[in-house]
Parts: C-alpha cells; structure tokens; sequence
C-alpha cells in the first residue's frame, strides 16, 4: 500500500507512536511517504532515521513565531487555538501538489494524519482536490484515516482543574469548548478516527452522539519497541532510587512531578531519607528545574538515553494526577523490566493486573506506603519487573499494532 503519513512534529524516539508505526509499515512492506514540520535543528537531524523507510519526506521548518501568530490570528473565530498551531502553508501547498501530481500507477491508496493539529491539512486537501475535481474530475481522493492519537478536550476537561501551572488551567479553560465543538466537527470529516485507548474512544462517542452518520472510532494501541528497552543484567540497580520520566514540560507531568514531591516524597523521606528521586527528561520547566535544588532530587533535562536511568533506578513512579490515552513512560519503565508503581490514571487505558504487572495506589499516603514496602522488598520487585516485561511482550509489539492498523486501513480502500 502506498501512504501519505503527515505528521505535523517529527516523529522521533520522543514522538513514539509515528515514529514506530512507520517503521513498522515500512517493515510490512508498505511504502511511505512522510510529510512533517521541524522546529530546531536537532528535529531536522531526527528525520535522517527516518530516511530508510521512506520513499519521500517532504520537510518544512515551523518557527514559533509563526505558531503564536497562527493563534492569534484565529482567536476572533470559534476554532480552537490547537487546530491552527501547527499550520504552514509551504506544506500545505507542498501536500497539495504531491496529490495531485498523482496518476493512477503512483496514486496514494491512504493518506493517514495524526493529531489535532495536523487534522486542517486533511481538510484543506480534501477541499482543494474536490474544488479540482469539479473542474477536471480526474483526480481521485484518497481515504483519510484520523489518528487524533488522544481526546483533547477530554485532556483540557482535566487540566482545567487539576493543572498545578496557572497558566495551563486559564488556557485549557479557554480552549474547552473550542475544542469539544472542532472534535465534535473533525470526526463528521473522516470516515475513519483512530485512538490510542477506550477512554478517549468513548469522548469521541459522546461528543458524537447528536449526529446520525457515525465516523468509525477504532482503537490502536501504543507499543513500545522491546528490542530497544529490554533487561540488561549488567547494570546494578541503585538502592533507593526512584525514576520519573516523561517530556518535563508538558503541564500533566509537570502537575505530576510537583504534586509527587510536595505531597509523597515528605512521607517517604521521613521514614527513609536514602531515598533519592531522578525527574528525566526533556525541556524541564522552571518548576521543575527548581525542585533539582534539593539534593536528594536530580533533573536531567535532555539525556541522549533514557534507558540507563529506569535500568539502574529501584523503581519506575508515574503518579500522574490526570491524562489521556497511553502512557508511554510506563510501558518503556515495564519492558525494562523495571518495577512501576501509579496511580490508577496512569494505566487506565491498559489491561495490566495490579499487584502483577505494576501496583497502583492513589493517595499520597498509600503511593508512600507502597514504595516503602517495595523498597524493603527485592522479591517482590523483582516479580513486578518481570511480570511487566511479559506484560508488554504479549500486549504492546509494534508489528502486531501495526497488524491491526493495516485492517483499518484495508477496511477504507
């Protein structure tokens, strides 16, 4: 099958769900052609991996200038903020070209677009090829599949309240209804939607239920690529040490970091100040960066590997206050075999048994309670690494997400 994969971030190791579901397309012996956005030079050196599994990237820079006036400009209108951030129209006038240069031996048989902010570029094609075709009528328009990946308005519900970052609360007020009326339209414009849980299948669903043509909502899963984060029995893992990862400065983890070391980490200290706590990831807000002045607390910000800090760390943390969708940060904790305690939100959208494949507690007491116990514990993290490794094995491999992908895909074609 040949596929137009727009991606309006370059999928990279820190975009995991383009980037794997390419490669694995690739694999399965599609044929890709990539049309995406870079805003630093480091996201145009990402897309050089991408290169040998596709037969075409078309690449254009996204400064953040011109985000900022793509949202100022649309704020008279109704449409959310989110829907035009990621809009530029070199690619989108790059995007139009590529289709209709098309002839019936190169014809795109599915052109698949992922997020909310890349969605106007699958609305903008369709409106330029139809207007085209009344013209002509010699170019056929291609399926367009929908991966919004998560719900965002269900995302701004929960921010909107449990935001630690006053600045997130005003703007996911702003942007809710916004976005509920756009979703509730986008998914009247696709005939396929994609979601990576059942959770945010099932906003969808309500925000569709006034409308009598259905769009059909499938769930695809995150993986994780268990080749690349596996076990390794060299690395000793440090007594003591617990490991929050994730992009730092995403306002969920950053409310989540904050919240763990305000409200957890106090009770924990207090009965084990050994214990030293390692917050990994890329683009640290001053939030965050703050709470490295406690030397008990590392912040990395960007590391080149994430996977000797869950190698070497006692135990994985992701006491995750709201969200949407799958976690990422745990299923990469899990299939290195390390041991994941969290909340409940943190692994709503998984099949995991608590107590086998991660313990969840959801109180500041009981997150304590629970770490204490497991620390004093080897035996038990030990079952819990290895449980969770089995875990994503047989649940979360990229070629059998892509698998179900591909029915999808030949479900529209």
């Amino acid at each position: 099958m040949k596929i137009l994969f727009i991606v309006p971030y370059v999928p990279n190791p820190v975009h995991v769900r383009s980037f794997n579901l390419i490669k694995s397309l690739f694999n399965r012996g599609h044929r890709i052609t990539l049309a995406t956005l870079w805003t630093s030079r480091e996201e145009q050196k990402d897309l050089q991996q991408l290169l040998p599994y596709c037969q075409q990237i078309l690449a254009f820079p996204l400064n953040r200038w011109r985000s900022y006036l793509n949202s100022l400009l649309v704020l008279p209108s109704s449409d959310p903020l989110q829907s035009v951030y990621c809009w530029n129209s070199d690619l989108a006038h790059g995007l139009t070209s590529l289709v209709k240069r098309q002839d019936d031996r190169t014809q795109f048989d599915l052109i698949h677009i992922e997020h909310l902010r890349g969605a106007r570029y699958g609305i903008s094609l369709k409106e330029k090829i139809n207007k085209k075709n009344e013209a002509s009528g010699k170019i056929r328009t291609p399926p367009i599949v929908w991966d919004s990946v998560d719900s965002i308005s269900l995302l701004f519900e929960q921010a909107s309240v449990h935001s630690r970052r006053l600045f997130s609360r005003m703007m996911t007020r702003f942007e809710l209804n916004r976005t509920k009326s756009y979703e509730a339209w986008l998914i009247q414009q696709f005939s396929t939607i994609l979601v990576t849980s059942q959770n945010d299948r099932k906003a969808f669903l309500d925000l569709q239920a006034d409308f009598q043509n259905l769009s059909d909502i499938s769930v695809i899963p995150n993986g994780v690529d268990t080749q690349f984060f596996t076990p390794d029995p060299t690395l000793l893992r440090e007594p003591d040490t617990l490991v929050i990862s994730g992009k730092m400065s995403y306002h969920a983890n950053v409310t989540m970091c904050l919240n763990f070391v305000t409200q957890v980490m106090p009770l924990i200290w207090a009965k084990r100040p050994t214990v030293k706590l390692w917050l990994v990831g890329k683009d640290p807000s001053k939030e965050i960066i703050s709470l490295g002045k406690n030397p008990a607390i590392t912040v990395t910000g960007t590391v080149a590997d994430i996977r000797p800090y869950l190698l070497r760390s006692t135990l994985a943390v992701a006491p995750l206050t709201y969200g949407v969708g799958i976690q990422n940060k745990v299923l990469e904790a899990m299939a290195c075999g390390t041991p994941v305690v969290s909340t409940p939100q943190a692994v709503s959208a998984l099949s995991t048994i608590a107590g086998q494949d991660v313990v969840v507690a959801n109180s500041p007491q009981a997150l304590a309670d629970t770490i204490l116990r497991l620390l004093d514990d080897p035996d038990q993290c030990a079952r819990l690494g290895l449980n969770g490794r089995k875990y994503v094995e047989k649940n979360h491999c990229w070629d059998e997400i892509s698998a179900h992908l591909e029915e999808v895909y030949y479900g529209v074609v």
